[in-house]
């Protein structure tokens, strides 16, 4: 474990607490935890910080999936097919992160996130009505597969913070799920997101285990907590933090791209 004062390991205990609650409600919990091993390991190389919040954050979507599995009506063979192909992409993701300007980026993702807002300002009832009964047709599938799984798979791996709540916009517009089962089939292919950048660092030698097995016990409790909180109140619940989240996202954003430092 790096050599951290007893101030900041606690602040990074209640950020990885806190994020795993963000992430089992509607993902985006690297939007709050990420942004801490940065300011809590300045010395750390990136690729490190990377490595260590995926090994952080794959205990606390684990539990919120599970959770989800046996008390939501998920679907878990589609969810496990979308995840494989999102494992692919977070790989190689994972791969090119080390070589990553994001500074590019950021304009592009900001603007995504911009129109996902007013998509779900503008549309109120988005994701809070039961989900559909019909099966789900060959093409919605594939396009599911193609967004949701290898392309914020590669952007999970690639960067990662705000993956979950693209995952559960995503899956509600393609697939026509309410939000509660659009979020809870988000946790299932964040595993596998999480699992397949996690690997990659591994095999980099880009983690550091022990830091990441204490926040991954935080961030373990927060996903539990989360999960049960969303399937208790509701797709209302589950868009309200959803909101907040991408809000929250777009104003990290823009502080990073015109007034970091």
């Amino acid at each position: 474990m790096p050599d951290i004062s007893l101030l900041t390991l606690t602040l990074l205990c209640l950020a990885a607490l806190t994020a795993g609650w963000i992430d089992a409600v509607v993902g985006g919990g690297g939007l709050l935890l990420l942004p801490a091993l940065l300011v809590g390991l300045p010395h750390t190389p990136v690729a490190y910080v990377l490595g260590t919040n995926k090994s952080t954050a794959v205990a606390g979507t684990t539990a919120a999936a599970l959770t989800y599995v046996r008390k939501a009506p998920i679907d878990v063979r589609r969810a496990l097919r979308i995840g494989l192909a999102a494992a692919a992409g977070s790989v190689g993701g994972a791969f090119f992160a080390a070589g990553i300007n994001s500074a590019v980026l950021r304009p592009l993702i900001m603007a995504v996130l911009l129109a996902v807002l007013l998509f779900i300002l503008f549309r109120p009832a988005f994701g809070t009505a039961p989900a559909p009964s019909e099966p789900v047709t060959r093409q919605r599938m594939l396009a599911a597969i193609l967004a949701a799984g290898l392309g914020l798979g590669f952007y999970d791996g690639l960067i990662g913070p705000g993956t979950g709540a693209f995952l559960v916009v995503t899956l509600t517009a393609i697939l026509h799920m309410d939000l509660v089962t659009s979020s809870a089939t988000s946790k299932v292919i964040n595993v596998c997101t999480n699992l397949g950048a996690l690997t990659m660092f591994a095999i980099q030698g880009t983690v550091l285990w022990q830091l990441g097995a204490l926040l991954a016990l935080l961030n373990l409790t927060g996903g539990l907590i989360g999960a049960r909180m969303a399937l208790k109140r509701g797709a209302g619940f589950v868009r309200g933090v959803l909101v907040v989240v991408v809000i929250g996202l777009l104003c990290k954003l823009a502080f990073d791209q015109w007034l970091a430092t």
